[in-house]
């Protein structure tokens, strides 16, 4: 437990998770600090690719293994099974309306690449290995949740939605994943002679580009809570808490027969934990116009994102440290 105490300690205390705090902190204050969105969507895609490039770096340098199938095929399956969790959970508990809690469910089975990010990070500051695959198993965690959540407004909100390719083309070539999937297929192409090449650009700066990211999450956070959290009731805010830890404790079962490292085990269980707000957002704004951004993004954003960014992280990695 005391080892609990000094991870959540050293992860609170560190730069990146400082400069969340700041923003957070501006927002309440209402200061008129403000991220051109231009330049944050410049930051996401060079975060995104810096995890991907080095992710397929490594996997070229240790080979491909059975298990990258297994985690993959492991990684679909959570992310499409855990929006029914969710939404079952939140269902009994919420006055919701039903799309709305389908929609919010599609968040919490994808995934969040800069968790992952500050995940990764941490880590290192750990001097904990990972399995570089572990960044496929990211992009293949993106659009499950994006059907099972479509699939439950349709089966429980009676909401039809179009079967045109507009959305099949948005959910398989959005941003993040054509960036994270491409930027791996890159890295592991080039090996590590490519990952040396841009090391001063991808390695190098990856620190300082994560803190000025983190600090706009932190203002958009802080913003969204402060004229959105008022939609939340306590069932909203309990769930947004708790359903991170579910979904980390049914990761942690699935990561033990895949025979991942500590730090391959902590990243599985940190992206299962995590809520989207970049992809699914999108997804269900084109999909689903009839379910509230200031409940599924408030919810992911304002409450998930920030609980896992300072508690959660520390704690999937002392856990993937008890079981592996």
């Amino acid at each position: 437990m005391d080892q609990v105490f000094i991870l959540v300690f050293d992860n609170i205390t560190s730069p990146m998770v400082l400069f969340f705090v700041l923003g957070v902190g501006a927002s309440a204050l209402r200061s008129d600090l403000e991220i051109p969105q231009a330049v944050a969507r410049i930051l996401a895609i060079y975060l995104m690719l810096a995890i991907g490039f080095k992710g397929g770096a490594t996997v070229a340098t240790n080979g491909v293994e059975m298990r990258l199938a297994a985690t993959l095929l492991c990684g679909a399956a959570l992310s499409f099974l855990t929006p029914v969790i969710a939404f079952f959970m939140l269902r009994r508990t919420s006055a919701l309306p039903a799309v709305d809690v389908a929609a919010v469910a599609a968040h919490y089975g994808s995934i969040s690449v800069v968790t992952l990010a500050a995940a990764i990070q941490a880590l290192t500051q750990l001097g904990l290995q990972y399995e570089g695959y572990i960044v496929a198993a990211a992009a293949v965690m993106e659009f499950p949740a994006i059907i099972s959540g479509l699939w439950l407004a349709h089966r429980f909100a009676k909401i039809e939605h179009s079967a045109n390719g507009s959305l099949v083309r948005h959910v398989f070539l959005n941003g993040s994943i054509v960036v994270l999937v491409g930027a791996f297929l890159i890295g592991w192409i080039s090996g590590a002679e490519g990952l040396a090449e841009v090391a001063p650009f991808i390695v190098d700066p990856f620190k300082g580009v994560l803190c000025l990211f983190l600090l706009d999450m932190g203002l958009v956070a802080g913003r969204g809570f402060r004229d959105q959290g008022r939609a939340l009731g306590a069932s909203e805010i309990g769930f947004g808490l708790v359903m991170p830890l579910i979904s980390a404790g049914i990761a942690a079962l699935v990561a033990v027969p895949l025979g991942l490292s500590v730090g391959g085990t902590a990243l599985f269980i940190t992206l299962a934990a995590s809520a989207s707000y970049i992809a699914v957002p999108a997804a269900m704004r084109l999909a689903l116009p009839q379910a509230k951004p200031s409940i599924y993004l408030t919810m992911s954003l304002g409450l998930t994102f920030p609980f896992n960014l300072t508690i959660g992280i520390p704690l999937y990695i002392a856990l993937a440290q008890l079981i592996v």
